[in-house]
């Protein structure tokens, strides 16, 4: 089920800020989520993320891209000062992490 407010946390997590109500170039987004239509694994930052976290193919960028819609975890993980921690954190809340893991072992095994 999906929490019905977009920028208030679920229950089971501790009650954040809705201040965040809008996408803050955090890269989280393009850096943890797998995204099939680029071909960009679980935990991995984007080919197209750039300086400063923003798309280099921001014009043209597929349509997942376009439609995600900032929520409650961008409050979560903006703050966090690097995007390495947003990464974890992002992961850490969707229990993604060792999946991550799994696949971040099978590249280094594999290269």
């Amino acid at each position: 089920m999906s929490w019905p407010q977009r920028f208030i946390a679920p229950p089971e997590f501790a009650p954040r800020s809705p201040v965040v109500a809008g996408c803050t170039a955090c890269g989280a987004c393009c850096s943890a989520p797998d995204i099939h239509a680029l071909q960009k694994p679980l935990g991995v930052p984007c080919a197209h993320l750039g300086s400063g976290c923003l798309c280099a193919v921001y014009a043209t960028r597929p349509a997942v891209c376009r439609n995600y819609q900032p929520d409650w975890v961008c409050g979560e993980v903006a703050p966090l000062p690097t995007l390495e921690a947003r990464i974890q954190r992002f992961l850490e809340i969707y229990g993604l992490e060792a999946e991550a893991g799994a696949l971040e072992r099978r590249s280094d095994t594999a290269g």
